[in-house]
């Protein structure tokens, strides 16, 4: 065994970890000292004990601060990543020794899963009410890698394109199609007959350039021969999406509203788009595996998703 493999594997311990993560964070000495209760000579010389062992250089010394080396950001990330799944370990450990069953951190993109994830918690309270979910909205491009560090259990959404999964595990769950919708006083939701030709002066609500819908929308926009207007507004946010349709003339791209709801007063333009997304679902660290209240809260996903599928309003039974 090799010094490095005897003191990764024997002498490092968590303290090491937390102190490597506070550097990193501050970048400063005496603020870590600050936050960690010790004095400066304190942290210094734990840092030293810990290079002098590793026989690595870990942070440089400049005028900015201390830096991490090329050897420090590798331990670094690693050290992110062990001290999350022990904060994990503690979690479950006093949910059990409390009586309660567990807590589940979910990602939630919030324009594809603001039906489905309601539904599931539904059944999941009603299963067990001692299995807590912490909830986090956000984009894909910022929720994928809390989930790829082990901060979230699941993300629940529109899935990603598969060449980006890498290390994820998904399972589909649901096919909700892209709609165009209008609110229900809208010009164009008193048409008897309409063509793709009659959408061409009113504004848009649309999805953010770069977002997983925006370019295969406009690619089906410009086939119909729709050009979009300077007139739009660009969200993710289904609630700024909904509540505007109720007040204006545009025109929204939207998904998991069914179309005959009467509690959502909107109108769906009887025009048919091509499957521009793939379908809703949940995905997880396949190298972290899922721990039991996560195991919980997928089929849950799932027996919501049925429900929705076939009609049935989620947890009412069938």
């Amino acid at each position: 065994m090799s010094e490095l493999d005897w003191y990764l594997q024997i002498n490092l311990k968590a303290r090491h970890l937390r102190l490597l993560v506070t550097i990193d964070t501050y970048r400063n000495l005496t603020q870590v000292a600050d936050v960690t209760h010790v004095t400066v000579p304190a942290v210094s010389k734990s840092l030293a004990e810990l290079e002098r062992g590793l026989g690595l250089t870990l942070f440089s010394r400049t005028a900015q601060g201390v830096l991490p080396t090329p050897y420090g950001e590798c331990l670094i990330r690693h050290a992110r990543s062990i001290l999350s799944v022990l904060h994990q370990a503690r979690d479950e450990l006093k949910a059990l020794s409390s009586g309660t069953e567990g807590k589940v951190h979910v990602g939630m993109l919030p324009a594809s899963a603001s039906v489905l994830l309601p539904h599931a918690l539904s059944i999941l309270k009603q299963r067990s009410p001692g299995t807590n979910v912490m909830v986090s909205e956000g984009t894909t491009s910022s929720l994928l890698p809390e989930l790829w560090q082990g901060h979230l259990d699941l993300v629940v959404g529109r899935l990603p394109p598969p060449d980006t999964l890498g290390s994820f595990e998904e399972k589909e769950l649901l096919e909700e199609p892209v709609m165009l919708m209008t609110g229900r006083h809208h010009p164009l939701a008193r048409k008897k007959t309409l063509t793709w030709a009659d959408l061409r002066s009113y504004p848009w609500i649309l999805p953010p350039l770069g977002s997983i819908l925006r370019d295969p929308l406009e690619r089906a926009l410009e086939a119909h021969e729709v050009p979009l207007t300077n007139n739009y507004i660009e969200t993710l946010s289904i609630h700024v999406a909904r509540a505007h349709l109720q007040v204006s003339d545009f025109i929204a791209v939207m998904s998991g509203i069914p179309a005959n709801d009467p509690t959502h007063p909107f109108h769906v333009l009887p025009l048919s788009l091509p499957r521009l997304l793939r379908p809703t679902g949940v995905l997880w660290n396949r190298n972290r595996g899922l721990t039991p209240s996560a195991r919980l809260m997928v089929s849950c996903l799932e027996e919501a998703a049925e429900q929705l599928t076939m009609g049935h309003e989620p947890g009412s039974g069938r």
